[in-house]
C-alpha cells in the first residue's frame, strides 16, 4: 500500500466480533486485518456462545471480499467500494504478521495483543508517509500501544450513538421558573378524559415525542404527544394526578416514579425504557404495573419475565429443574418483588401461587426467545445494560400485536467485557427510540430502596 493521504487503520480482533461488518465503517481510508486476528476469530467460531456468531459472521464477510482474489491482491488490498458503493472507497487487506523482518518486533512474547501492536508499529515504521492506526476496544492493549510508541490508537466508536454517557436522554426535561407563566395565551383541546395544548416550540428546546415534561412548581407536569408547524403538543397530565395513579397497591414515591408508572400503564405505548440506579424501583413499578394490566384489566393475557444470564452461566443446562426453574436463581429481584407486592396477605405463599397462575407469569431465558412470536403479552426484559444492541434487536423482534415491551436496567452495574455504558444495548434502543412515538423512556432519580442503599449510591 503505497504512501498517500488516507489512513491505515489496523483491527483488532474484539472490533470485528463487536461489529463484524466494521470493515466497511472506514469510508475512504484503508483497512488491515493481522493473521494473528483471523486466527482468533476461527478460535472462536465455534463456541456456544453468542460472541461466536459474530465471529462466524465476520469470517464470512471478509470471505466475500476476497473470494476471486489472488494472494498477491490480498496482500495489497481490495477495494471494498465494489460491493457496498460509493460511501466506501478503500481497501482491505490482510498482513502476515507471523514473520516480521528480524529486529522489527518491538515485543518479543508471541501473546496475541502483541503480534497485532507489533504489526500496527511495523506499519507505522514502513509507511511513514500514512497515518496508521490502531482500532481495539481493549483498554489496555490501547495504553501498550501508545507505550510501544504507537502514535495513533483509537476505541472503535462508529456505532456510538453518543460520547458521553452524560448526554443519554432522560425522557423528561425540567423547566426552570412556572411553566405556565412563559406560555401565556395558548390553544387546548380536549379529547375525551384529556386535554392537549398547542404551545411554541421555542419554549422548550430538544424535546422528542413521549418525552415527559415538569417544571419547579408542584402542579404543572404533561408529555410531548406531537409536533407540528413549530408548535407542541402537550398532554396535561398534572402533577397530583401522576402523583395519585397506582398500580396493584404501589404508588409512586417520587415524580420520577409517577412519570414512569404513567408510561408503563399507557396501553398505547408499546415499548418503556427505564434507566436508573440501583433501588430506584423500576422492577417494583414493572411487575405492579404488569399486574394491573393483566389480572385487573384484562389487557394482556400473560407476563414473560426475562433477562440474559451472566457468561458463566449462558448454558443454565448445569442448573436442575425446568427451563423456568433454572432461571429462578437470576429473576429472584422479580420474585423478591412479587414477595413484597404481598407480604401483608394472610398467606403470602399461597397468594404468590395464585398470581403466578392467575397471571400466567412465565420465565424465559434470553437465549432461548429467538424465533418467537410473542402475542398479547406484557414483556419484562431486566438488566438490559449487559445486553448487546443486536440481542436486544432480536428480542425486540419478537414482539408481536398487542405486546407490551418493558426494558430495564442500571447503566452503572455492566458485568459483560465487552460492553460499557455508551456501547450498551440498553443506550442504544434509549437513543435510537426516543423519537418512536410507541416509546417512552424515564430515568428514575433518586433511590427509595432505603437510606443505607441510598447513601451507598451517593457516596461510593
Amino acid at each position: 500500500m503505497e504512501s498517500d493521504d488516507r489512513k491505515l487503520y489496523v483491527l483488532d480482533t474484539n472490533v470485528l466480533l463487536h461489529e463484524p461488518l466494521a470493515i466497511y465503517s472506514f469510508q475512504e481510508h484503508d483497512v488491515i486485518v493481522p493473521m494473528t486476528v483471523l486466527e482468533e476469530l476461527d478460535n472462536i467460531k465455534d463456541r456456544q456462545k453468542d460472541v461466536s456468531r459474530e465471529a462466524r459472521v465476520a469470517i464470512r464477510t471478509m470471505e466475500d471480499v476476497f473470494r476471486d482474489a489472488t494472494p498477491e491482491q490480498i496482500a495489497e488490498g481490495i477495494y471494498l467500494g465494489n460491493r457496498v458503493g460509493e460511501n466506501c472507497t478503500g481497501r482491505l487487506a490482510i498482513f502476515a504478521d507471523h514473520h516480521l523482518p528480524e529486529g522489527e518486533e518491538v515485543f518479543t512474547n508471541k501473546e496475541n495483543d502483541n503480534r497485532i501492536i507489533n504489526a500496527a508499529l511495523f506499519l507505522q515504521k514502513k509507511f511513514p508517509g500514512r497515518t496508521v492506526v490502531l482500532v481495539t476496544k481493549d483498554i489496555n492493549m490501547r495504553l501498550k500501544a501508545k507505550g510501544a510508541g504507537l502514535k495513533r490508537v483509537e476505541d472503535y466508536r462508529t456505532d456510538q450513538l453518543i460520547d458521553d454517557i452524560r448526554l443519554l436522554a432522560k425522557g423528561f426535561q425540567t423547566i426552570e421558573g412556572q411553566f405556565w407563566d412563559q406560555v401565556g395565551e395558548c390553544e387546548s383541546v380536549s379529547s375525551g378524559r384529556d386535554v392537549f395544548h398547542w404551545v411554541d416550540e421555542t419554549l422548550v428546546s430538544n424535546t422528542h415525542i413521549n418525552q415527559y415534561l415538569i417544571d419547579d412548581s408542584d402542579s404543572f407536569a404533561g408529555r410531548v404527544h406531537g409536533r407540528e408547524a413549530g408548535r407542541l403538543q402537550i398532554k396535561d397530565l398534572s402533577r397530583e394526578r401522576l402523583m395519585g395513579r397506582h398500580a396493584w397497591g404501589v404508588s409512586p414515591k417520587n415524580i420520577f416514579q409517577a412519570m414512569a408508572l404513567d408510561a408503563l400503564l399507557d396501553p398505547t405505548l408499546d415499548l418503556v425504557i427505564l434507566t436508573g440506579p440501583a433501588g430506584s424501583g423500576k422492577t417494583l413499578l414493572a411487575m405492579a404495573a404488569a399486574l394491573e394490566l393483566v389480572i385487573e384489566r384484562g389487557i394482556f393475557d400473560r407476563i414473560i419475565v426475562t433477562r440474559n444470564t451472566p457468561e458463566i452461566a449462558e448454558s443454565i443446562g448445569f442448573l436442575p429443574g425446568t427451563e423456568e426453574e433454572k432461571m429462578l436463581p437470576w429473576l429472584a429481584a422479580v420474585t423478591d418483588t412479587l414477595e413484597v407486592l404481598h407480604k401483608h396477605d394472610v398467606s403470602k405463599e399461597s397468594s404468590l401461587q395464585y398470581i403466578m397462575d392467575k397471571a400466567n407469569i412465565q420465565f424465559k431465558s434470553v437465549n432461548f426467545m429467538r424465533g418467537r412470536s410473542l402475542q398479547n403479552t406484557f414483556v419484562l426484559l431486566d438488566e438490559c445494560q449487559n445486553l448487546t444492541p443486536s440481542q436486544l434487536k432480536t428480542i425486540i423482534t419478537r414482539c408481536g400485536e398487542g405486546t407490551k415491551l418493558v426494558c430495564s436496567g442500571n447503566l452503572a452495574q455492566i458485568d459483560s467485557t465487552y460492553l460499557t455504558p455508551v456501547t450498551s444495548g440498553l443506550t442504544y434502543i434509549v437513543e435510537r427510540f426516543k423519537n418512536f412515538e410507541g416509546s417512552a423512556n424515564v430515568f428514575l432519580n433518586g433511590v427509595v430502596r432505603s437510606r443505607l442503599a441510598s447513601f451507598a449510591e451517593e457516596n461510593l
